[in-house]
């Protein structure tokens, strides 16, 4: 069993943009996000359901990806357990400040490279003026812009060697592997949750054999009906639909992927409340045969979301987009 619940969740992640006020226009008028600072080259977001007070940190940098994604313990001694574990495996970088609402961050690396960070010491953020909710068990009004994302969800990491950082997330970290994409020639995608959710983080094959990607991150919505919505928004808006809405067959959950400007994958995602409480769950094993089927109503996944990521490697295999497509307004080709 892995030291679960020393991670109490995926905090806040940072992306990296190559076109910062095209991001930052799409984060906030499209995805309905709040802005809350800057500092440097940075502006901080947040969804605005999320209790702490940065939701991804959106830098302004030569190329699109993703730089350090956060993660609080549950306790200060779950913290002082988790660093010590980091730091037997040789992928531990050090102590740093934190950026501002966070206490000092225990930086490293997964085996594959991805810069991450976890620490305990927190504000939490307090709405003022209009943002003050209505209810005082909500971090901050609802916004009614654009979709309206209520929190982040999970990232998906691109890796080299899927096996080696699900076990660092699992036997380092502390998470638990909900499912698992098993073909002929191991593994190739890992789900992995810190709470009771089905996933918080994913590592799954990286088809070009670079390290250190993004697939992509995700916002969660209330509704199914949500993810409809935020296909017509994508239409308005001219964002960039990549596939869906659908429905996984791995964890179930309904789903709109996007691209924002700078080509960071974001994913729209209602999880239909889909909990994990077995203590002693064991992974669910999908096989080539299993996964050729499609998504979870018998549609393909379409070829861009097996080759797209951040940064892009060079030259980066065909990217389909919808334009080069005829189809309907949004969804299937014809």
């Amino acid at each position: 069993m892995p030291p679960l619940h020393d991670i109490a969740h995926l905090a806040h992640v940072e992306l990296f943009t190559h076109k910062p006020e095209e991001s930052l226009d799409f984060f906030v008028r499209y995805l309905g996000m709040t802005e809350n600072g800057t500092s440097g080259d940075s502006v901080s977001l947040r969804a605005w359901d999320d209790y702490e007070n940065t939701t991804i940190k959106l830098t302004a940098a030569a190329r699109p990806g993703v730089g350090r994604t956060n993660f609080r313990a549950s306790t200060p001694e779950a913290l002082q357990r988790r660093v010590a574990a980091i730091e037997a495996t040789g992928l531990g970088r050090g102590w740093e400040d934190g950026d501002p609402g966070y206490g000092p961050v225990y930086v490293f690396t997964d085996p594959d490279g991805h810069e991450m960070g976890v620490y305990y010491e927190t504000e939490w953020y307090r709405p003022t003026g209009d943002l003050v909710p209505a209810l005082k068990n909500q971090a901050q009004a609802y916004p009614g812009r654009g979709v309206s994302v209520r929190r982040i969800d999970h990232i998906n990491f691109l890796g080299v060697d899927v096996v080696a950082n699900r076990d660092f997330a699992r036997d380092t970290l502390g998470g638990m592997v909900t499912e698992q994409i098993v073909l002929d020639d191991g593994v190739a995608g890992s789900w992995t949750t810190f709470t009771n959710k089905g996933y918080d983080a994913v590592w799954t094959r990286d088809a070009t054999g670079t390290s250190g990607r993004l697939h992509h991150l995700s916002f969660a919505v209330d509704s199914r009906d949500d993810i409809i919505r935020a296909a017509d928004l994508a239409l308005e808006h001219g964002v960039h639909i990549e596939t869906g809405p659908h429905k996984h067959t791995i964890q179930q959950s309904f789903f709109l992927y996007v691209w924002e400007p700078a080509g960071n994958r974001i994913e729209l995602d209602n999880p239909a409340a889909r909990l994990v409480f077995a203590p002693d769950w064991q992974p669910i094993d999908w096989s080539a045969e299993e996964r050729a089927k499609g998504q979870a109503w018998g549609l393909q996944t379409i070829s861009t979301f097996h080759t797209h990521g951040t940064p892009p490697v060079e030259p980066e295999q065909e990217e389909t987009r919808d334009s080069d497509l005829e189809g309907d307004a949004w969804g299937a080709a014809r």
